[in-house]
C-alpha cells in the first residue's frame, strides 16, 4: 500500500493508472475510520482495478466553534484498516497541500445544500463541494463511494457531478449500523457511555416513522409529531431539525407520495449526530 502526501505526486500516481487503462475507485474520508468506511473501501475494491482513499479533515467545512481541533485522528490505525480491506493508495495531504496561501476559489451548490444541515451550518457544504472538487481533481477516480448516513451530502455531490458534467459516477452505499441500530460516525467516540444509550433515540425515532408510514399515515406532521416526542423523551439530546422532504430536491413536504426521506440532526451533549431513513412504498 502505497501513502501519498503531495498533490503533485498523488495527480502524477493516478495518470499512470489510468495510462495503463486501470479504472480507479475512490474513497474520500476525513479518517479515524469505522466499519461504515471500511464497507465503502470493500465495495471499491470490488468495482475497480485501483482503489485509493483519501483521509483529510478539511478545515473548510467546520464553522466557527465546530470540532475541527478535536476530531478524532489517529493515521497509524487507520492506514492498518485501509491496508486491511486492500486499499492501493491513502492520499495524505496537509492543509497547506490542499489550501496554500492566496487560496480563494470555492464550489457552491445551491438549492439541496439550504435545507437540512444547511440551515444550522450555512458554510458547511461549500466546504464539501470545494474539497471534493479539489480530491477528484487530484485522485481522477472513475468512480467514487459515498455513505448515504451523510445523505445530503450525496445529493448536493450528485447534483455538482452533473451540473459540472465531471466524469466520475457517483455510488451511495447504505448507511452501516452498529448492532443496536446507531448509524456508524467518527463522532460517535465524543459520547459517554449515558450519550450513548441517549442517542439511540435517533434509531429508535426513524423506526417509529417507518411503522407509522407502514401502516397508512401520509401526513408528515403526524410522523415527525411521533419521532420528536421519543427524540425529546431523552434529556440529553436536543433537536437541531427532524425534517422529512422530497429525497431528490431535499426541499420539505406536507403529504408523503411515493418515497420520502425522514432526516435529523440532534445533538447529544455536546455531540451533532445525523441519520436518516427513505420512506418507499412496499
Amino acid at each position: 500500500m502505497e501513502v501519498i502526501a503531495g498533490v503533485k505526486q498523488m495527480q502524477e500516481r493516478s495518470q499512470q493508472l489510468r495510462a495503463q487503462r486501470e479504472t480507479i475507485a475512490f474513497v474520500p474520508t476525513m479518517g479515524y475510520l469505522h466499519e461504515g468506511h471500511l464497507s465503502l473501501m470493500r465495495e471499491g475494491r470490488k468495482r475497480a482495478d485501483a482503489l485509493i482513499i483519501s483521509i483529510f479533515v478539511n478545515p473548510t467545512q467546520f464553522g466557527p466553534g465546530e470540532d475541527y481541533e478535536r476530531y478524532p485522528r489517529d493515521m497509524k490505525r487507520d492506514l492498518q484498516l485501509a491496508q486491511g480491506v486492500g486499499v492501493d493508495i491513502v492520499f495524505t495531504p496537509s492543509v497547506q497541500e490542499m489550501y496554500p496561501q492566496g487560496f480563494q476559489t470555492y464550489v457552491e451548490v445551491e438549492k439541496v445544500t439550504k435545507n437540512l444541515c444547511g440551515i444550522s451550518r450555512p458554510h458547511h457544504f461549500r466546504g464539501v463541494t470545494t474539497v471534493v472538487t479539489k480530491l477528484f481533481n487530484i485522485v481522477k477516480p472513475h468512480l467514487a463511494l459515498f455513505g448515504q448516513k451523510d445523505y445530503q451530502q450525496l445529493v448536493t455531490i450528485k447534483r455538482m457531478v452533473e451540473d459540472l458534467n465531471m466524469d466520475i459516477e457517483i455510488i451511495g452505499l447504505p448507511t452501516v449500523r452498529e448492532p443496536d441500530g446507531l448509524a456508524m460516525s467518527s463522532r460517535n467516540a465524543y459520547l459517554s457511555p449515558e450519550e450513548r444509550r441517549a442517542a439511540l433515540s435517533l434509531y429508535r425515532s426513524l423506526c417509529k416513522g417507518e411503522e407509522l408510514f407502514r401502516q397508512g399515515t401520509k401526513d408528515a406532521k403526524a410522523i415527525l409529531r411521533e419521532i420528536r416526542k421519543i427524540i425529546k423523551a431523552q434529556k440529553l439530546a436536543q433537536i437541531d431539525y427532524a425534517k422529512i422532504c422530497d429525497p431528490h430536491t431535499l426541499e420539505d413536504i406536507d403529504e408523503i407520495e411515493g418515497e420520502a426521506l425522514i432526516a435529523l440532526a440532534v445533538k447529544i451533549g455536546e455531540t451533532r449526530l445525523i441519520d436518516n431513513v427513505i420512506l418507499r412504498e412496499g
